[in-house]
């Protein structure tokens, strides 16, 4: 049984915390920044360690849902920890995918053949990315989002719950793509696109 660490003990976190259980792994520890949270069900959550105190003898699971601090704690720790994935016994994943470091994959989700998902990317409850897709890096993927085939998603993009996105699309960097948009054009860098079909109506902050 293999052993994992958990950052974070948020309620993203007990998502995966139950993935993990659910492909029969062991979590060895729960560290959380938040000294509020002291526990998470029947573990005890730990502060987080400061840098070159971390225990090394298992691999980390970065257990949070937003984007930047996700690249924030990966990047920050490189060189002193590993991850691991967290996939879950009923996703549907082609033999043909390739996933990253890092990243969780939600019961229900569906990635066809020769997708390719980067580092730390959340794939959520019953999304679907077909074919030929590529996630960069930090990117989310919310519940109940379809991706078409050959959609490139850029690094840290959040695609929110029951969005679509039609064949070919290229979105950018650090996106948001509003709750059930439609998105039928490419997408620059920065952009929040929300509505049906999908329309650009500000930029986040680079």
């Amino acid at each position: 049984m293999q052993e994992v660490y958990l950052i974070g003990a948020s309620g993203h976190a007990k998502v995966i915390a139950e993935v993990l259980l659910e492909d029969d792994k062991y979590i060895k520890g729960i560290f959380e920044k938040n000294e509020a949270i002291l526990r998470l069900w029947d573990y005890r959550v730990l502060p987080q360690p400061e840098a070159g105190t971390w225990p090394r003898d298992a691999p980390y699971v970065i257990a949070v849902g937003s984007n930047r601090i996700r690249k924030y704690v990966a990047e920050t720790f490189q060189n002193e920890l590993t991850f691991s994935k967290a996939i879950h016994p009923r996703s549907i994943i082609s033999n043909r995918v390739s996933i990253g470091e890092g990243t969780v994959v939600m019961a229900g989700v569906t990635i066809n053949t020769e997708t390719l998902v980067g580092k730390h990317v959340i794939l959520n409850t019953n999304c679907s990315v077909d074919h030929e897709c590529v996630l960069a890096d930090y990117v989310h993927i919310s519940p109940g989002v379809s991706l078409a085939g050959d959609v490139q998603v850029g690094e840290g993009t959040h695609i929110g719950i029951g969005a679509s996105v039609i064949q070919g699309v290229r979105i950018g960097k650090w996106c948001t793509i509003g709750a059930g948009a439609v998105v039928i054009r490419d997408v620059p860098d920065y952009a929040v696109v929300v509505g049906s079909p999908g329309r650009i109506i500000k930029y986040n902050q680079a």
